[in-house]
């Protein structure tokens, strides 16, 4: 078996592919799995690490503000379909499986037109454009959320099969991943992150809540900062309080997601995929700046099932993190209530899915 995956920009398109990617190694150890992704794109660093070949072909988004710039654009997809076609050719894929990012669209598009079998995946409620132009050219279309569905228009329905987790997120328990941190079983744990560069107005709501909950016994906090904050952060941060670990990013997130008894995040798809299978408690802040503002949406379906607390931007007032965080410490019944239902969304099962009907 010979598979090429694509998929790139964040990791929120990147991992679920590995997850995919494990899952075919795991059937069949012997499978050739190519990536391809581009050079700008977090694939670059994910993909090696994760003891995959990585390939890359040229192609850039469109640029929505400046429209005059996607000259560069066209002129890169043209080159970036020659270059697709040309690893499709050498590689000869039985299966080209696309989780979304603009790298897909040369990729899948190329793949589809010389007879290769494709499938995509999309992990967001609202679907980004690339998958809903690729929607009419693949074999199969697999979503992460029924919401999904209306907006592909296919001769079959998508098939809803969850977000592909990797299975390091399924097998950790709170106490064993307690143990490896050093982690009181009564402690309550708070991890804070805003993807891998961080988010300000999570951060500016952490700083608050560190200072206002510091007579507050029992209480760890994960304070992941975000590479662009890190410094400025911890400069003002007291080195003393051992309650607090700050961190720029986080490597093993099964461990500390796994740890934890309320996350505070952002809302992109893995993201919340990954919460949900682990089956934790969450207060989802969505980015408003992301396309169609589909992290909104994203969150919306956890807060609807009473998994999540939802709170946009705009409506976030100073010390409301904290307050949330102190009554919530206070209300144990409530934090179990929120990871029981937050499992109960959990998909675990979706490479799994996603291979059967791909007959892998």
């Amino acid at each position: 078996m010979k598979v090429i995956m694509t998929g790139g920009g964040t990791g929120g398109h990147i991992y679920p592919a590995i997850a995919i990617a494990e899952e075919i190694r795991r059937r069949d150890p012997k499978a050739e799995i190519l990536f391809v992704g581009t050079k700008h794109g977090m694939e670059k660093d994910i993909v090696p690490k994760n003891g995959y070949e990585l390939k890359f072909i040229t192609v850039s988004g469109l640029n929505r503000r400046q429209p005059w710039k996607n000259i560069r654009t066209i002129r890169d997809l043209k080159k970036g379909m020659d270059e697709a076609k040309a690893i499709v050719k050498q590689f000869k894929p039985d299966v080209v499986i696309g989780t979304g990012g603009y790298v897909c669209g040369p990729v899948v598009r190329a793949a589809s037109s010389m007879g290769v079998r494709t499938y995509i995946h999309e992990q967001n409620a609202f679907p980004g454009l690339t998958n809903k132009l690729l929607s009419r050219k693949v074999n199969r279309v697999f979503i992460a959320f029924e919401e999904a569905a209306d907006y592909f228009h296919t001769k079959d329905r998508p098939v809803v099969v969850g977000n592909p987790v990797r299975k390091s997120f399924l097998n950790v328990s709170r106490e064993a991943a307690r143990r490896s941190l050093g982690i009181a079983d009564s402690d309550f744990v708070v991890l804070s992150f805003g993807g891998s560069l961080g988010a300000r107005k999570i951060n500016d709501e952490m700083k608050i809540a560190v200072e206002r909950l510091h007579d507050r016994n029992g209480l760890k906090i994960f304070f992941v900062t975000g590479r662009r904050y890190y410094d400025e952060i911890t400069a003002s941060a007291d080195p003393g309080d051992a309650r607090v670990s700050y961190m720029r990013y986080i490597d093993d997130m099964p461990k500390y997601l796994g740890a934890c008894d309320l996350a505070i995040t952002r809302s992109g798809a893995l993201t919340v995929s990954e919460i949900t299978a682990c089956g934790r408690a969450s207060i989802m802040i969505p980015s408003p700046y992301v396309t169609n503002n589909h992290q909104y949406f994203n969150a919306k379906v956890a807060a609807d099932r009473a998994a999540s607390i939802l709170i946009e931007e705009k409506d976030l007032k100073p010390g409301m993190i904290a307050d949330l965080i102190g009554r919530l410490m206070d209300d144990r019944p409530r934090v179990e209530r929120m990871e029981k239902n937050a499992a109960a969304i959990g998909r675990t099962d979706a490479a799994d899915v996603m291979c059967d009907i791909m007959g892998i």
